[in-house]
């Protein structure tokens, strides 16, 4: 018996019942944003979260989501629909995406849908948000980087603004997201997918209810979310305790940066004794005047992502296991709590990235078998904001695209997941079809292929560069970016190498190569193209202990040259491609004798 309630435990298998319908609830808000999203960003690529939180703001399933939309973010987002909303209704909805109120950053329009029973009481809320191709900003792109505050940057900004009420349309907010934003029938489409799959999953938490009863819901997420607590507590337990402080930078991309760039530290704390893990980020700079801020949500979630890329997997990530996790940050901070009018456009990616990555590198740091390598910094040209008039109907078009990007960091037992986007996609975001989005744009993509050479060299290989050449038919075409990771690559760890760095060059239509900044809007007239080559990702332990014949079949696919193999790896191959067992032999036996020399461990 539960001595708070008196209420009995919910049993291990019905816990495990309840927690796979609770997911397929997710699952099928996510299916219908999937299927009836209009724009390219949610039904090509994927840029959407579903889950669902309790009555008292606790995450509690979130299937096949993105980490930086929902680790942290959906309590914030509740408790401030509540807090704004005291009298809650069956039928109410509510748009929220401001980054000062829980959101991860305006693209990010949400849909908030609070789950009523009979009586009128507030049992769940289900929340599906979904990046907008367009949000209002006064420039065509919905990462501004070069945002000197929320009124330059341009976005309409709604913290918990209801939008329907008795399930019908508050058309005074349609109207305006209507008027401002670029492409009004593609966001409309795009509304009403989020809006379905919200109405979906509160159709399916009222329709469970009827079956074993809101209280039996409630005991069981209760009982879900201490048993996460405890699975948390049991992966703790198995790491080295420790503390570390590693630090991320990043390039110096907008005016109000440092010439040197940014860089960002997180001093990690295990305390396996007590269960706990913290994640201190308040010794870092003040806001910009630039729009990589990030938000309460995404500091909060960038952290957890580095932490959940540390312990086991199969702990499940929820309020429960987010107990466990101690994350200390400050106001005024780049990395933690902004002010308004602090600019957060680009919240989700490049700063949060940079939080990650310095988690996980300090866990790697303090535990041989944790943690993680650098991932990949983005946002290459292949997966900017193009905008402009198709020629062919005269409308204007402006889309995400998700046309080549990779990042992913080695691990200490596996190589990376080489698309997985950025730490904070986690590889959910796929990778956009090549003959879709000629199909959806004036466009042309000459070229997607892996870069040779370009991995994060280790034990545990981080992935390899992706190279994207594509441009405008026809017409004109903006392309907006926020390319990090030109100058400061993805890191190794343990003796891992650095992955490739980001570049990008305009080709003109004279064929000459233009190396192009890493933050722009860039123009392209027809014939011309972009060239970008994303981020590859750090390597994990020393290249000359990879298994060699994980290097040969690398050399065979292409992805590593031969030379790269014997000076990098260590490893020599025979004319036939074969491992030369002996020459390699003795190639590793002079890299280990050098180490030992230079006073470093194997």
């Amino acid at each position: 018996m539960n001595q708070l309630n008196s209420r009995p435990t919910t049993d291990g298998v019905t816990l495990a019942l309840l927690t796979n319908r609770l997911e397929g609830v997710a699952r099928k808000m996510a299916n219908t944003l999937l299927r009836s999203g209009r724009s390219g960003v949610l039904n090509i690529a994927r840029d959407f979260s579903c889950c669902i939180v309790t009555a008292d703001n606790q995450l509690l399933a979130a299937a096949e989501s993105l980490p930086i939309h929902v680790l942290c973010g959906p309590d914030l987002m509740a408790a401030s629909m509540k807090a704004f909303h005291p009298e809650l209704r069956r039928g109410d909805a509510y748009l929220h995406n401001s980054p000062y109120h829980g959101c991860s950053h305006p693209a990010d329009h949400t849909i908030l849908v609070p789950v009523m029973d009979d009586n009128g009481v507030h049992r769940f809320t289900v929340v599906a948000k979904a990046h907008q191709a367009d949000c209002g900003n006064s420039e065509p792109t919905t990462y501004m980087g070069s945002a000197r505050d929320v009124y330059h940057e341009g976005a309409l900004i709604f913290p918990a603004v209801k939008v329907q009420q008795d399930y019908k349309n508050i058309d005074d907010i349609v109207r305006m997201c209507k008027m401002r934003i670029r492409v009004p029938e593609q966001w409309w489409g795009d509304y009403l997918a989020m809006m379905g799959a919200a109405r979906i999953g509160e159709r399916e938490l009222a329709n469970l209810a009827k079956e074993i009863g809101w209280d039996a819901l409630d005991d069981y997420a209760r009982d879900y979310l201490d048993y996460s607590e405890q699975r948390m507590i049991g992966a703790i337990r198995k790491l080295a305790p420790g503390q570390a402080t590693r630090s991320s930078t990043h390039d110096p991309l907008f005016p109000g940066m440092p010439e040197e760039g940014v860089t960002i530290q997180a001093a990690v704390t295990v305390d396996p004794e007590n269960g706990r893990i913290q994640v201190d980020l308040r010794d870092n700079p003040d806001c910009l005047p630039c729009g990589l801020n990030l938000s309460e949500a995404t500091a909060r979630t960038a952290a957890m992502v580095g932490v959940f890329n540390s312990v086991e997997h199969t702990v499940p990530k929820n309020a429960g296991s987010f107990r466990r996790i101690d994350i200390l940050l400050r106001e005024n901070c780049v990395v933690g709590i902004p002010l308004h009018p602090t600019s957060c456009s680009v919240a989700t990616t490049n700063m949060a990235d940079r939080v990650a990555n310095s988690v996980q590198t300090a866990m790697a740091e303090m535990d041989e078998g944790a943690g993680l390598a650098e991932c990949g910094a983005v946002i290459p040209p292949a997966i900017g904001v193009i905008s402009g008039v198709d020629p062919t109907t005269g409308h204007r078009f402006i889309n995400q695209l998700f046309l080549g990007f990779t990042g992913g960091a080695a691990g200490p037992h596996a190589d990376s997941w080489q698309t997985i986007g950025h730490v904070g996609n986690a590889g959910l975001c796929f990778q956009d079809s090549v003959e879709l989005d000629e199909m959806r744009h004036p466009l042309l993509v000459r070229t997607r292929s892996f870069v040779q050479d370009s991995e994060g060299a280790g034990r545990h290989n981080g992935a390899r560069s992706m190279y994207v050449e594509f441009g405008p038919v026809g017409c004109e075409m903006e392309v907006g970016y926020v390319s990090d990771g030109t100058i400061n690559g993805p890191k190794g760890v343990r003796g891992g190498l650095a992955g490739a760095s980001s570049k990008q060059f305009k080709r003109l239509t004279s064929g000459e190569l233009v190396e192009l900044p890493g933050g722009a809007m860039l123009r392209l007239a027809d014939g011309e193209t972009v060239l970008s080559y994303s981020c590859g990702g750090g390597g994990y332990g020393r290249p000359e202990t990879r298994d060699p014949e994980l290097v040969r079949r690398d050399v065979e696919e292409g992805y590593l040259s031969r030379e790269r193999a014997r000076t990098i790896f260590a490893v020599a191959l025979t004319s036939a491609g074969a491992v030369d067992v002996t020459s390699t032999e003795a190639l590793r036996n002079a890299a280990f004798e050098a180490f030992s020399a230079a006073g470093v461990e194997r």
